[in-house]
């Protein structure tokens, strides 16, 4: 563009008196500051041509709707929904009789969940296998010395977990219900989820002491799709043997619908906050022989229910038992070396699966993976990794750990158990532990090794 100072024309009038000696000298002048401005001019170009300068303007780019057939919002996040339109049609969270409180049931959730989504339609795509995780501790800090450290730890392989997979996760840290405490304080804060996340379609419950062991074992959800409910269990051991062990409520899978919200309703009134929980104790005790101490408790509440009402439960709960939904730790720990030289001996003779690539593409490696695993077995005794290890018994954070095993062999489990995760993770990153019994241990891995030897 022409600056306005250099486009006027030059005055041509008739008008103009004849010039004198000394105005003819200014042309000259002129001539001469001209010549060398278009020197300095030409050599400005050419040294801006060899040497750019940064440009620390923002780029200017089309919008999404030129660039493609379908129009994008750009406040699209990369998982194709829009965070950032909240519609003004009024839906369940304008509804004041509405709560999050385990006192209040909600009604007609199918209901005011499909009506949501309706609204809300970016969410609706994917909703039917969409997952939030929902995870805790307690309010204080940890009487345990090391056990802030191990549950931090804990939280960042759920983190890393959630992050492979794409899964959002909330990490709750107070009593929601001030009556619902140590192993009942999950419900409120898993029925407050299923509120706060009506776009998920599961809320997964793991608890604290629990860890991912395998992180690229993802839930089969298509074998859950006629349940509600999916938690490890065995149906021998809760018609025929009547035990409280015969399934572990520390791990589980809950569909965000109406029977969810009653069962967590019918649940929780074996709780604290029922008037009648010494008598569901006493309960509990009576029906289950192998049952010791006398409080009522959430997973014998849920064995109960499924004992006394198999007609009405039985059918919506999968007792998952042909993989490790949640395995023992005791009879897994052992086991850690030798399913990692298993898995590099696989590697040894599959070029696609020893090559690097991007974490965020560590579901397709699975599934490549899977082929090599038809021999490997499922739960105790299998070479495979377990999807989880949980430290029953173990208490981290109290360190009242269960007299039957030594606290040092839980703690030295829990560092094993996370170094064998973290590997996983950090291959991704080009690292390993190369010790799985000390975590500062840390060995770089080349993009390729020889098919005769290991990343270690």
């Amino acid at each position: 563009m022409v600056c306005p100072e250099f486009s006027h024309p030059q005055s041509s009038s008739p008008m103009a008196k004849p010039r004198n000696r000394s105005f003819w000298c200014l042309p000259d002048a002129f001539l001469v500051f001209g010549v060398a401005f278009l020197a300095l001019l030409l050599v400005a170009s050419f040294w801006s041509f060899f040497t750019p300068t940064p440009n620390f303007e923002p780029t200017v780019t089309d919008p999404p709707s030129k660039l493609s057939m379908n129009p994008v919002d750009c406040s699209e996040s990369g998982f194709g929904v829009n965070l950032k339109s909240d519609p003004k049609d009024p839906t369940f969270y304008d509804d004041p009789e509405m709560s999050y409180s385990l006192e209040k049931p909600v009604k007609d959730w199918d209901q005011k969940r499909a009506e949501w989504l309706k609204h809300h339609p970016s969410f609706a795509a994917g909703a039917r296998e969409r997952i939030v995780l929902v995870t805790g501790s307690q309010p204080k800090p940890c009487k345990n010395p090391i056990g802030d450290h191990l549950l931090l730890r804990f939280f960042k392989n759920k983190v890393d977990y959630c992050r492979i997979h794409g899964y959002d996760i909330f990490y709750n840290n107070l009593l929601l219900h001030p009556k619902m405490g140590p192993y009942w304080a999950k419900l409120p804060v898993v029925k407050a989820a299923m509120l706060a996340h009506p776009e998920a379609e599961w809320i997964w419950w793991v608890d604290s002491d629990a860890l991912f062991t395998d992180m690229e074992f993802k839930l089969p959800l298509e074998r859950y799709k006629n349940h509600n409910l999916v938690v490890h269990g065995w149906p021998k051991l809760i018609y025929e043997k009547k035990s409280w062990t015969s399934l572990n409520a520390g791990v589980f899978l809950i569909r965000n619908c109406q029977w969810s919200m009653d069962l967590i309703n019918t649940w929780s009134s074996m709780g604290p906050m029922s008037k009648d929980y010494e008598k569901w104790g006493q309960i509990q005790r009576l029906t289950f022989k192998d049952k010791l101490f006398p409080e009522s408790d959430d997973q014998s509440a849920l064995v109960y229910l499924l004992y006394t009402e198999k007609e009405k439960y039985y059918d919506h709960i999968y007792l998952e038992g042909e993989f490790y939904f949640e395995g023992y730790w005791v009879e897994i720990v052992g086991g850690y070396e030798n399913t990692t030289e298993r898995y590099l001996e696989i590697e040894r003779g599959a070029p696609k699966l020893r090559r690097r690539h991007a974490e965020k593409v560590s579901e397709q490696y699975a599934a490549f993976r899977e082929e090599f695993l038809k021999e490997a077995g499922n739960g105790k005794g299998s070479w495979r990794r377990p999807l989880i290890t949980h430290f029953t018994g173990c208490q981290p954070c109290s360190g009242d750990h269960n007299l039957m095993y030594a606290g040092e062999s839980c703690w030295n489990g829990m560092v094993k158990a996370l170094n064998f995760a973290d590997n996983q993770v950090l291959r991704k990153y080009g690292f390993v532990h190369s010790d799985l019994h000390d975590s500062s241990t840390v060995t770089e891995i080349p993009f390729d090794y020889p098919a005769d030897e290991g990343p270690w």
